[in-house]
């Protein structure tokens, strides 16, 4: 299974939701090539963050472009839709040429009758004993526990089937970039659950370049990483042997990769990322956090006057709105409002006192 156009080696997802910071964020790719390593930006923002914020998916690539042009960058760059369902990618077809299918509300319910069992009878190599190299044991699954794992998650692969095709149809031939999100989700998924997912993957015609699973441990907007890092570093490289085991079984792109979502300030686990890619010469895709924008307010309550004014009032609206804001972010943040000062106290702030409190630059703020 091959895609037209193909995502490289050490892709980085960069957010810039005021369509201020693609330069900044261009140069330091520019700066990591310069040191000998090519990371190719892909500028990603949702429908929530557009509809958050009045923008449209064309100002991103409008964005991306003009820093594109303005700093004479020659390699490639995409522009992602992210985290699009089937009804919210129409605006996003025009411009993008990567989309994340997130079905992860999908998870969990019930392929049509009949889907399970004839999923497992096509898949026989799914059931009792499977070695694959890099996994320290072989998969030793039964009938019946395939059966659940794959009632698990049938039924959202095939909603990705069904919204890789609508886009592929409604792109009318231009190539695209194709990422499945299983992310957003409450439990990491087991090697057996990685392989069950990328199997139904292939049955769709799927040529995803890109898979985001859910790993262990808290992937919080703004923060590093919050878990235990030995046990997201055993699950990371169980993936990767998952991955290449599917490559190469179920003929998905040789390119395929993790993509960790969240991942632009999770520092912690940056070791354990480095040395499994280095074992085993896989990509990787780092989305970011999408707290760039966090910089862009700390830098008007660092310049006093109207600018700190804005941002005690980006804070008051976020604390006004705080549930509408945080539900669509309840996987990656952990915000106890009683922990968060009030709007009253905020107004009376001095630049310095803005910007050393965490409360609101490093936790509300975010869900803005």
């Amino acid at each position: 299974m091959t895609g037209g156009l193909r995502l490289e080696k050490y892709s980085f997802g960069v957010g810039d939701r005021f369509a201020h910071q693609a330069r900044a964020q261009l140069r330091a790719c520019m700066q990591a090539a310069a040191r000998g390593v090519d990371v190719v930006p892909v500028w990603n923002k949702s429908y929530r963050e557009h509809a958050i914020v009045g923008s449209s998916p064309a100002s991103v690539r409008a964005a991306a472009q003009e820093a594109v042009r303005d700093l004479n960058w020659i390699r490639p760059f995409h522009v992602d839709a992210d985290h699009i369902r089937l009804d919210t990618v129409e605006p996003f077809i025009e411009t993008s040429d990567f989309y994340t299918l997130d079905v992860a509300d999908a998870i969990g319910q019930a392929a049509e009758p009949g889907a399970v069992p004839a999923f497992l009878d096509r898949h026989h190599e799914l059931i009792g004993s499977l070695e694959i190299f890099g996994l320290a044991e072989p998969l030793s699954t039964t009938r019946g526990d395939m059966e659940k794992i794959t009632g698990k998650y049938l039924k959202a692969v095939r909603e990705a089937g069904e919204l890789y095709r609508h886009i592929a149809s409604a792109r009318d031939g231009r190539e695209f970039i194709t990422e499945v999100s299983m992310d957003e989700t409450d439990s990491p998924q087991t090697p057996p659950e990685l392989l069950v997912i990328l199997a139904a993957i292939a049955d769709e015609g799927i040529p995803a370049q890109t898979i985001a699973p859910k790993f262990t441990g808290r992937f919080n907007k703004g923060v590093d990483y919050v878990g235990d890092i030995a046990q997201f570093e055993k699950e990371f490289n169980e993936d990767l042997a998952v991955i290449s085991y599917a490559v190469n079984r179920y003929h998905l792109p040789d390119n395929l990769k993790l993509s960790v979502h969240s991942g632009s300030d999770k520092f912690s686990i940056y070791a354990s990322i480095r040395r499994a890619l280095a074992r085993t010469g896989a990509g990787i895709h780092v989305k970011t956090a999408g707290t760039n924008w966090l910089e862009e307010v700390i830098g008007l309550a660092e310049s006093g006057g109207e600018g700190l004014k804005m941002a005690i009032e980006i804070y008051g609206e976020a604390l006004d709105h705080i549930e509408e804001l945080c539900a669509p972010y309840a996987t990656v943040i952990d915000i106890d409002p009683a922990k968060l000062p009030a709007r009253e106290t905020v107004r009376g702030w001095t630049s310095e006192q803005f910007i050393r409190s965490g409360a609101p630059t490093r936790s509300n703020l975010q869900t803005v």
